[in-house]
């Protein structure tokens, strides 16, 4: 990877993560705003509009910035405006009827909820569905064009509006189901901002549409293994939301209130904490992507090994480098910001469910940006059968805990089927040393963490506990990263010492 490369990583990285923050935030302040129940409510709306959405743009932005990556070494202008065209048309087909015919029989597809609570949030959300549609491909026009400073900006942008319009409804609701709709408003009225942005910001660059006959062929060819991956993500996850509920209410004897308020701790509190690295690995992909693609199609074996090479690296770093963070002051996490115990478990107890989390989103990532979305397809599939017999089997003796290890064991098997493929392409690249620098790094400073949290509960509140008991952790962790010769200052060294000569020189 060029340092530049690098830089634009760090930039979006920064980006995310501030956008991650606020997302974070929001969560606690719908947790308190709306209880658990109304959590889960607009957790389970949010699922089954995730699964339409997915079908409708979710393969369109990696292959629009694929095909303007390719246009773009072509330098066919023309090409590139019927790629966006063309995106858009193939959202617009089926995001259009979709919306009119659940509209028209939403008696009938409201059977698809447990709670009929859900469907009036998910009915405020629907038209939102053509629109970010249309957003999708306008993110694959930045990634493709290498325009990530205007993509950040409006993702930023639009996760801040919905965290304000949904912190000022959501105040004022009546109850649990009425603060969800709020919350429905809220994540409509982002989807309508970050639409008006983007579009106005292709045009005003001098992008036009045009006729897509041309790219239409294309277009699908390459995006429908990736959204029949995603869809039947969503699918998955909407699955699991209604499933969820049910086989807690009875296997374990659970009320529906009760059921669903325990998704909701589950899926709405611990485990955006643990997806937390997929903020970095976006981060990374978005990035990597159009230089996998260009090495790819120009042919650069050695260039497309290092970028291979160094992005599983990133994905193991970047793993056991917050494992022990989560691992140790998780418990706390839940206690202080969501006032839930459980939440705060879940957390500790599966922090390890990163690792494969990581490199499962990475390599998906390569492996599609290198051709090979229909392997990534059929690999997703078997982890998919893995989650749900986890959900089947281990629901009666572990509770909701199944969900996570469900999640565990689809990441596992998809990471070990993927870096099974990576290396029969890229034979050559070598991770196992580095991995095992990062586990033993890690492992000690688990133990660290393990000493250090009961002594500082002893004498701290939960609030000051984990700020120092985080803060301390993190240090030791970064100090025993650089210790076990996982990652170098000597980079950070010579850009802090490029920028001081340039000042200099302008001064």
């Amino acid at each position: 990877m060029s340092t530049n490369i690098y830089k634009t990583t760090a930039q979006v990285t920064l980006f995310s993560t501030i956008e991650k923050t606020l997302s974070f935030a929001y969560r606690i302040i719908l947790s308190r705003g709306i209880g658990a129940e109304g959590l889960g409510i607009y957790q389970i709306a949010l699922s089954v509009f995730s699964v339409l959405l997915t079908a409708a743009s979710s393969g369109v932005p990696v292959t629009v910035s694929r095909l303007i990556t390719k246009q773009n070494a072509l330098g066919n202008t023309a090409g590139k405006n019927a790629v966006v065209t063309a995106g858009i048309v193939s959202t617009m087909l089926f995001t259009v009827p979709a919306c009119a015919l659940i509209f028209a029989f939403r008696g009938l597809f409201g059977a698809l909820f447990s709670d009929g609570r859900c469907l009036d949030v998910f009915l405020i959300i629907l038209p939102g569905l053509i629109i970010t549609s249309v957003y999708a491909v306008m993110r694959g026009t930045f990634w493709g064009d290498r325009q990530f400073m205007p993509y950040s900006l409006i993702e930023l942008a639009e996760d801040a509006l919905m965290v304000v319009t949904g912190t000022i409804l959501v105040a004022g609701a009546a109850d649990a189901a009425d603060g969800a709709r709020r919350a429905g408003i809220a994540v409509f009225v982002s989807y309508v901002f970050s639409f008006a942005v983007s579009l106005g910001w292709y045009f005003r660059k001098g992008g036009r549409l045009v006729n897509p006959k041309t790219q239409l062929k294309p277009l699908l060819s390459s995006a429908l293994p990736i959204t029949a991956m995603r869809t039947s993500s969503s699918l998955l996850n909407s699955l699991v939301a209604v499933l969820m509920p049910f086989l807690l209410v009875k296997l374990c004897g659970l009320t529906d209130a009760e059921a669903v308020s325990l998704y909701g701790v589950a899926a709405g509190m611990a485990v955006p904490i643990l997806f937390i690295p997929s903020s970095l690995i976006g981060s990374i992909a978005v990035v990597l992507a159009p230089e996998l693609s260009e090495n790819f199609y120009r042919n650069r074996a050695d260039l497309l090994k290092a970028d291979v090479e160094k992005s599983l690296k990133a994905s193991v770093f970047i793993a056991f480098a917050l494992i022990p963070l989560l691992f140790s002051v998780g418990g706390t996490v839940g206690e202080v910001l969501f006032s839930d115990e459980l939440s705060g478990e879940i957390v500790q107890n599966c922090c390890f469910i990163l690792l494969p989390m990581c490199i499962s989103m990475m390599t998906t990532t390569v492996l599609n940006s290198m051709n090979r979305e229909h392997s990534t397809l059929i690999y997703y599939f078997f982890g998919a059968g893995a989650m749900l017999a986890c959900l089947a089997a281990l629901t009666p003796v572990a509770g909701v805990y199944s969900y996570v290890f469900g999640l565990a064991a689809s990441f596992i098997i998809t990471a070990a089927l993927n870096m099974r493929l990576l290396k029969k392409l890229c034979p050559m690249i070598k991770t196992a040393g580095y991995s095992v620098k990062c586990a033993a790094a890690c492992a000690l400073c688990c133990a660290f963490g393990r000493v250090l949290m009961p002594i500082l509960e002893r004498f701290l509140p939960p609030l000051a506990c984990l700020f120092a008991g985080g803060a301390a952790v993190a240090l030791f962790t970064a100090a025993a990263m650089l210790a076990f010769g996982t990652y170098s200052l000597a980079p950070a060294i010579k850009f802090l010492k490029g920028r001081s000569k340039r000042k200099k020189r302008t001064a």
